[in-house]
């Protein structure tokens, strides 16, 4: 993989065209993965075709989640995350049984297959982790006690997720639930929280006072904490911008010099949302391939709705649960309404399950249709659209009702910048 010309002017193209929608629609006040996931829908398949995904820019994209939630995590207290655990599981439980069930329900009605229904339904439980971070941050309620349920919440979604992903798969295989196979994903996934709290509260701690800057070392220590983690989240069965992101709270200030601190934060700011994240939401929209059916139009549609009504409703009413009240219950469901790269991520592990599974005559119907898969990547395209719309409108009717709450201080200061 080298860089070649063709991949300069790929980048100049992506940029660009993402930082004068992202000013666009700043200027108007609306966020700016708005106007990124805009700019890669035009220039992409779907409008101009100038540009397609490739080998180096999906790295690039891969990478910007990475230093995203690298970020995201050095902005949160890990203390503020474990003291919301409860109401982030609640949340999370919520946002993650209710749209798995209607999207079961209503993928049955057009006549799909009980494991394509499953599969679809649990397309549309899924939130991304990602894009939560980048809205929470770019609002900066990402401090806040609601930005800690909804980051917890999401990190609660993507294991339920691993574990829904691997019974079903399981079933697809063998026709029948693997209790030893489930024990041993909630194993893996025990250890990597273990072995992560141990680290950030026994090992990091002595090393990060002694850090300093020559040469950008303290960079490099953060950098190594964040691939190292990344690669044991990944061999726990989770995706890597989990361990990025508890990574991040090992690098916190509280546990280094203020000013080290400060550097290796601008350092990872500057690489994500100056140059990698714009990649990410610009190359999401170029996945969207589609053939204008009425079958497709009313399956695709009927499939959004329900992934918007079923996690806004999940996970609002988790939060009730747990004494918050309307207007916060309504901000929380807003922010799990965004989905990204992860349900893609799924999808495309379910279609290779399937060929392999129909080449070798285990199955006679695939475990996912073309036609339900660019369902899903419409309805993932189109709640990470909505999502930042849904959390600005639902902050704004909160804070006009009582601008003391914490978050819509947080958000007032944001307005200022």
């Amino acid at each position: 993989m080298a860089i070649t010309q063709h991949l300069i002017v790929t980048l100049i193209l992506v940029l660009a065209v993402a930082w004068i929608f992202a000013a666009l629609f700043a200027r108007f006040g609306l966020p700016v993965i708005l106007g990124e996931l805009v700019a890669g829908f035009i220039l992409g398949p779907s409008v101009l075709g100038v540009v397609t995904s490739s080998a180096p820019l999906e790295l690039m994209a891969e990478f910007g989640i990475f230093f995203g939630m690298f970020f995201a995590g050095m902005e949160m207290d890990p203390r503020e995350l474990i003291e919301h655990i409860w109401p982030s599981l609640g949340v999370a439980i919520g946002g993650f049984v209710i749209p798995f069930v209607l999207g079961y329900f209503t993928t049955r009605l057009f006549g799909a297959t009980v494991y394509q229904s499953l599969f679809v339904g649990m397309g549309l439980s899924i939130t991304a982790i990602a894009v939560q971070a980048t809205l929470l941050q770019n609002m900066r309620i990402l401090q806040s006690e609601l930005g800690h349920i909804i980051i917890g919440a999401a990190i609660a979604d993507d294991i339920l997720a691993l574990i829904a992903l691997s019974v079903l798969m399981g079933l697809a295989k063998t026709g029948s639930f693997q209790t030893v196979t489930l024990l041993i994903i909630v194993g893996k996934v025990v250890a990597f929280f273990g072995l992560t709290m141990f680290l950030g509260h026994f090992v990091v701690p002595k090393i990060t006072p002694k850090l300093d800057d020559r040469e950008a070392k303290s960079f490099t220590f953060a950098l190594l904490a964040a691939l190292i983690m990344s690669g044991l989240a990944e061999m726990a069965g989770l995706h890597l911008i989990i361990g990025a992101f508890m990574a991040g709270q090992f690098v916190r200030k509280e546990a280094m010099d203020e000013e080290i601190y400060r550097k290796i934060r601008d350092r990872f700011f500057g690489l994500s949302y100056g140059f990698l994240m714009p990649i990410f939401f610009v190359s999401l929209s170029f996945h969207l391939h589609f053939t204008w059916t009425w079958s497709f139009i009313l399956l695709s549609s009927s499939i959004t709705l329900v992934a918007i009504l079923g996690k806004f409703l999940g996970s609002g009413i988790g939060g009730y649960v747990f004494g918050h009240s309307i207007p916060e219950c309504i901000i929380i469901g807003s922010g799990m309404t965004g989905r990204g790269a992860v349900e893609l991520v799924v999808a495309a592990v379910v279609l290779q399950l399937s060929d392999g599974l129909m080449k070798t005559n285990v199955i006679s119907h695939p475990l996912l249709t073309a036609e339900q898969f660019s369902a899903l990547v419409l309805m993932g395209f189109i709640t990470t659209l909505l999502a930042p719309m849904l959390l600005r409108w639902s902050v704004m009717k909160a804070c006009h009702a009582d601008e003391q709450e914490q978050f819509c201080r947080l958000w007032k200061q944001s307005e200022r910048m």
